[in-house]
């Protein structure tokens, strides 16, 4: 028949093909064999398909419902085949009909993404993790895939942005932070994180991180570029936006100082609100303004202000501003945010904010609105917001000398300075570079140190880092005679020698029976041996040992793992 042989031919683009004659009765099909209805010869297709709008004598193409599946059917006349009407049948839902299918499909997308994807349930465990993300971050999906996001990334499930996302239904925009440590090196992202919502109800989280790999390396070139162009053009720092130093001002020869200066960099190019953290006398103030100067705010003012020098009564008035008659004495004053004005404000020692006005401070960043104290006009908030504590944000948090939310606010981005005694080389580097830069400005050349003083300092904790060491540098510039054949520990002020006697008494007495390298037995052979006896004295509680060995808690954590230390099991 030769309507058999034209629908053979149709039926190898479709899932079948009737043939009806001028009665609309099936004379001749050809289907798949999964198809969802049953079709016959001998009977009417109006017992399978509930049509009445068709037009069997034009070629059209009509949709149709019948029984929960969907189908396409395009009516097709050959004038060669006479009184047959030919119906190109193509079931829709048979091609995404199974759930699965659906799920395995829309995975093996998400898994050739360039964009790293994770997701998490409500119980806050990981159910997605893709091959960019792998690769982001040096992990395997397998490890962690089922695990909750803390265990796997071994943090307090109080600090979870997912779980924090979950709980507020809101998204939380454009993070940079590193999640995991590989051999040491934390991999760094940037993501964004979002709610998945139904019928008004979160039911799971996920994150979208960006491959930012070929875009770091133009990155570092732009920087590299904008470096030498400081260097030739700008041998005085632009000192009318407020600031006094720029990257180049940040010396030290040490890896994890030249890491963090990368970061710092990347991080000013998307003026992100960001907090510095780091003990007394880091340098937090000198990354906040090297930032400032290598953002696309530079031209903008820079505005600093220690929450820990102004009472209570006067921060708030001096942050936000106030109106006459606010309260007795106030005039019309704008406040530092408003003063700011596309620039940077730069928040020191945030961690010593009353509790009171970090929830106004919250608000403010909240919704880039401010209110003078008195007043109920709002102006508009523009400027990027430096904060810096000298204290971790984790044990204020805990201790409740710092608001969560306050934390998400300020905390867009995280910068990490280490202590000096974590930097060695960097301690070496500025004995050389503070004693050149005195001898020269007290126009004084004073003898080399001895090695026994080189090796005491190399050692010594340095609690107030390296101004403390700047600060130690003058004074042996200053009361050294330059006819002294070297520089000892007898040249020490009487305060640093009673410190470094004091650090001899505290060592643990079968160190004390080695007096002669009390500090360096305990951080070369015997470091990871310390470090676990700090950590099963404090029970294991890294907070609390962290302030013991007077580090930070995220250094200790790095230890804990670059050593394999575990919590022994009761």
């Amino acid at each position: 028949m030769r309507a058999e042989t034209i629908g053979a031919i149709i039926r190898t683009f479709v899932d079948g093909v009737v043939v009806l004659n001028e009665k609309y009765e099936i004379i001749w099909y050809d289907i798949i064999d999964n198809f969802s209805l049953k079709v016959t010869t001998g009977i009417p297709i109006s017992t399978i398909f509930d049509f009445e709008d068709l037009d069997f004598s034009n070629n059209e193409t009509t949709f149709i419902t019948t029984n929960g599946s969907h189908f396409s059917i395009e009516v097709k006349l050959f004038p060669a085949v006479h009184h047959a009407i030919f119906l190109c049948i193509k079931e829709l839902t048979h091609t995404m009909n199974e759930s699965e299918d659906r799920l395995f499909c829309l995975e093996k997308i998400i898994d050739s993404l360039d964009e790293g994807v994770m997701m998490s349930n409500q119980e806050g465990k990981i159910v997605l993790y893709n091959h960019a993300q792998e690769k982001m971050e040096g992990l395997n999906s397998q490890d962690i895939i089922g695990k909750h996001l803390w265990s796997a990334y071994n943090y307090n499930p109080q600090y979870s942005e997912h779980k924090h996302t979950f709980k507020t239904g809101k998204p939380i925009f454009s993070r940079y932070r590193a999640h995991s440590t590989v051999n040491g090196v934390p991999k760094y992202v940037n993501y964004s994180t979002f709610p998945i919502q139904k019928d008004g109800k979160t039911i799971a989280v996920f994150s979208v991180s960006t491959n930012e790999s070929k875009l770091k390396e133009r990155l570092h070139q732009t920087i590299e570029i904008k470096r030498q162009a400081d260097s030739l053009h700008k041998e005085k720092v632009n000192s009318k936006n407020g600031t006094f130093f720029m990257f180049k001002d940040i010396k030290g020869k040490s890896l994890a100082l030249k890491d963090l200066i990368h970061e710092a960099q990347n991080v000013a190019l998307h003026n992100a609100d960001t907090l510095i953290v780091g003990e007394t006398g880091t340098g937090k103030e000198l990354f906040a303004q090297s930032m400032h100067n290598h953002s696309p705010r530079a031209e903008q003012p820079f505005v600093a202000i220690n929450c820990a020098a102004i009472p209570e009564n006067l921060l708030e008035s001096t942050l936000f501003g106030t109106v006459k008659g606010a309260f007795t004495g106030a005039t019309d004053q704008i406040g530092l945010f408003e003063y700011a004005q596309n620039g940077t404000l730069f928040l020191d020692e945030i961690n010593s904010m009353p509790m009171t006005l970090q929830a106004k401070l919250m608000r403010v960043l909240q919704e880039r609105i401010v209110r003078r104290v008195g007043s109920n006009e709002v102006t508009p908030v523009n400027c990027t917001v430096i904060s810096a504590s000298n204290e971790d944000p984790e044990i204020l948090i805990e201790e409740g000398k710092m608001r969560l939310d306050l934390f998400y606010r300020i905390a867009h981005t995280s910068l990490h300075i280490p202590p000096l005694r974590e930097r060695t080389e960097d301690v070496h580097y500025y004995i050389n570079y503070f004693l050149q830069t005195y001898q020269k400005k007290l126009n004084k050349r004073v003898p080399k140190f001895s090695e026994a003083l080189q090796t005491t300092l190399l050692h010594y904790q340095w609690p107030g880092n390296t101004r403390e060491l700047e600060h130690l540098i003058e004074n042996i510039v200053i009361r050294v005679s330059e006819t002294d054949e070297a520089i000892d520990v007898e040249h020490l002020p009487t305060y640093m020698q009673r410190k470094l006697f004091a650090g001899r008494e505290n060592v643990h007495a079968e160190q004390q029976e080695t007096n002669k390298r009390p500090l360096k037995q305990i951080f070369t052979n015997s470091k990871k041996n310390f470090i676990e006896m700090t950590l099963n004295q404090a029970n294991w509680n890294v907070s609390q040992a962290a302030k013991n060995l007077g580090i930070t808690r995220q250094s200790l954590q790095y230890h804990i793992r670059k050593h394999g230390l575990k919590k022994p099991s009761k």
